[in-house]
Parts: structure tokens; sequence; C-alpha cells
């Protein structure tokens, strides 16, 4: 789509053959609106889908866009405001979905006008913000009611975070920028990088392992959850569809378990290998994936080895990916603690990403704490992560 449009008469453009790139803003705000409107068409499609199951009509078109453009600002950290209190809680697929939008309007934006960086890539990053964060609060407006009024300052600056950071990923990684500042820093910053990746993707998977082991071991909670609920295949199959959208949120939790602080759902339910706490919930068939006693789970002390394993994947992508003038197995190993610290960081982002507020009063913490996950994940993958960035260091050299 961006490069069809690069190809289309521009305002101005007089000569076919001159370079795009001073109508680059104007491509960038065509393709990022078409991010906007691609994203809230599929999810609306979706919803409307999901209430043709129900017998009795579901809800009507209108409120199946409302509900979409509210799941979409959600995504972007915005937020509502309910009779029961805010409503601040991304799911994260939805979330990334986005982002990948984003990003690769930003790419295709550079790509299809050629752009080498400095003050057009500038002007593409802050012309894609600006219209993605009006755009969002256009939306915002639209969707907005008195029983669920949306936040728009909360969603204006959520999106445009999310616009910047992945839009400006995009730009900068297609026009060489990014690597010309990998290549200009000082040690092995790319391999790091690569390592820090690598380790983050592990936990969540390991995470997304757990809740799926814990899910399998309470298909009966599951079922009679949704049971209870009433309704018909258009509320299962809506269930389904918003726990799949909330899987990485509760990877999230699943690690914040595994590093020891827990996670909470609401002031009444605490969920640690220290102990559980089990009060009321919200009717969510994904929470049947909590305990159903006040004992600690098996499965609980079981994932403990998950920051350990994920710092061994980051200390040895590390050390594998290290060159002959990064030094031996000793620097490897310093370099693999800072690979578990900047995990840790990032898996303390998640955590903070993935929580948020289901409402006032005893459901105004969902989640776990991200400045304890992250800190006890950055102890326990740094020790990880030294050793096996050592060791596969020193296998290397021989």
């Amino acid at each position: 789509m961006v490069s069809l449009l690069a190809r289309l008469s521009l305002p101005g453009q007089r000569d076919p053959g001159a370079s795009p790139s001073r109508h680059a803003p104007v491509l960038a705000a065509l393709a990022t609106a078409a991010v906007t409107v691609l994203g809230l068409l599929g999810v609306g499609l979706a919803s409307v889908v999901v209430q043709t199951l129900d017998p009795a009509g579901g809800m009507p078109v209108a409120g199946s866009a409302r509900l979409a453009g509210r799941l979409w600002l959600l995504a972007q950290g915005g937020g509502l405001v309910l009779g029961s209190g805010p409503l601040v809680l991304a799911p994260l697929l939805l979330t990334l979905a986005v982002a990948w939008g984003l990003s690769s309007a930003g790419r295709g934006v550079v790509r299809a006008c050629d752009l080498p960086g400095g003050r057009p890539l500038v002007g593409v990053v802050t012309t894609a913000v600006a219209t993605h964060t009006v755009l969002a609060v256009l939306v915002g407006l639209l969707v907005t009611a008195p029983d669920a009024q949306v936040d728009l300052l909360r969603s204006a600056i959520g999106s445009a975070v999310l616009a910047l950071l992945a839009v400006g990923w995009g730009a900068a990684r297609d026009s060489g920028l990014l690597d010309d500042v990998l290549d200009s820093a000082p040690g092995p910053v790319r391999p790091l990088l690569r390592a820090t990746g690598a380790g983050l993707l592990t936990a969540v998977a390991l995470g997304l392992l757990v809740v799926a082991v814990a899910l399998a071991a309470d298909t009966g909670g599951y079922a009679t959850l949704s049971r209870s609920l009433g309704g018909s295949g258009a509320g299962a199959v809506g269930l389904l569809a918003l726990g799949v959208l909330l899987l990485p949120n509760a990877a999230a939790a699943a690690i914040g378990v595994a590093a020891g602080p827990g996670f909470a759902v609401g002031s009444g339910t605490l969920v640690s290998v220290h102990g559980v706490t089990l009060g009321a919930v919200p009717a969510l068939p994904l929470l049947a994936a909590l305990p159903d006693t006040q004992a600690v789970p098996l499965l609980a002390f079981a994932s403990q080895v998950l920051p350990a394993l994920a710092g061994l994947v980051a200390g040895t992508t590390l050390g594998r990916r290290l060159r002959d003038p990064d030094g031996g197995s000793v620097v490897a190993g310093l370099w693999g603690v800072l690979a578990g610290v900047l995990l840790g960081l990032a898996c303390g982002l998640l955590t903070w990403g993935a929580g948020g507020s289901l409402g006032d009063g005893w459901l105004a913490d969902v989640g776990a704490p991200p400045v304890a996950t992250g800190l006890a994940v950055a102890l326990q993958a740094g020790l990880a992560g030294a050793l096996a960035a050592a060791v596969t260091r020193w296998r290397a050299l021989g």
C-alpha cells in the first residue's frame, strides 16, 4: 500500500522522476492513517462476526464499532471511566499488532522515498506520530458515552508514545540509522541487544507455557466460568477472543510468579511462591488458571527456573555472537551480567505494560509489581547469563 501511494502524483510533484523525499511526510500521514483505518475495520469486523453467533441478534453494528474503538484505544495505553471506576488494561497482543502496523508504515515510507536519515527522517516520524495521535483522539471522541467515557489525555499520550517507538524503530532500521548507531557504539552492543531480546522471548514463551499448563489442569473451571456467564456462542467466542488478546498479560503475570514477587488480581487475590490469597475476581475464563486453594501450587515452584533459563539463553546467545576483539571468557561473563540486568529491565517494563486497573477499590491494582519483578529477574538472569556467556565464549575460543 505504501509503495502504491508513493507512485501516485502528490501535490507539487512536477517531475515524476524526482526524489519523493520532500513528499515523505504526506506519505507518512497516509500510511499511518491506513494503519488506524484497517486496524479498526479488522477489530470491528471480528466483533460483528462474534455478535452474529448470538441467536438473539447480539450487539448492533454501532455497538460493535464502539467496542472496537475502545479496544483499540486500550491497546495503546488508553483508559475508560466506567461506573465501577477506571478501566486501564492493555490487551498486549493487540498492542503488538498495532506496533507492527506502525513500524511497517515507517519502514515502507523510508523504502518508497529512499530516505537516508536526518531531517527527512525526523519529519516522517513527527508527521506519523502527530497523525496517529490526532486519529486516536478522534476515535476517543466518537466512542465515548455516558456509561463509558474515554480518558482522552491518557489515550493521546499512549498512542503518541507507541507511534514514536514503533515508527521510529521501523524508520531508523530501514534507513540505516540504527546500524550506524550500533556500529559506532563502544563494546559488543549489538550482541548484547540480541541476547536481551532472545532472553525476553524465552521468558515470555515459558510464561505462556506456565499459563497453558495451569489452564489445562483446570479445564473444568474454565468451562464452569464460561457457563456461569450465560449467553450463547457469541459470549463464549467473545470471551475466548478476549482471553487470547490477554495471553501476553497472563505470561507477564507468570513471570512475576517465577521471579518471586507474584501477581495480584485486585486487593483480595495474590499469587506467589510465598503464599496464595484468594478473593473475588472478575468472571473471566482465563482466570481459571488461578489456584483453587490457598496452597501454593507445584507449578509455581517449578516455574522458579524461568528467570535462570531465560538468563542462560541470553548468555549463550551473547557468547556465540561476540567477536574476536571483544575479549575472552572473563569479559564475556561480565557482559553476561549486563545482559541479565537488561533482561530484568525488559521484564519489568513488560509487567508494567501488562498491568493496570479494572475499577476502583478492590480491583484497582492488577498484575505483577514491575520494580520487584525486574530486580528479581535481573539478579537471577544476571548470574545465569554470566555463567552461560563465559562458558560459551571459552568453548568458542577453544
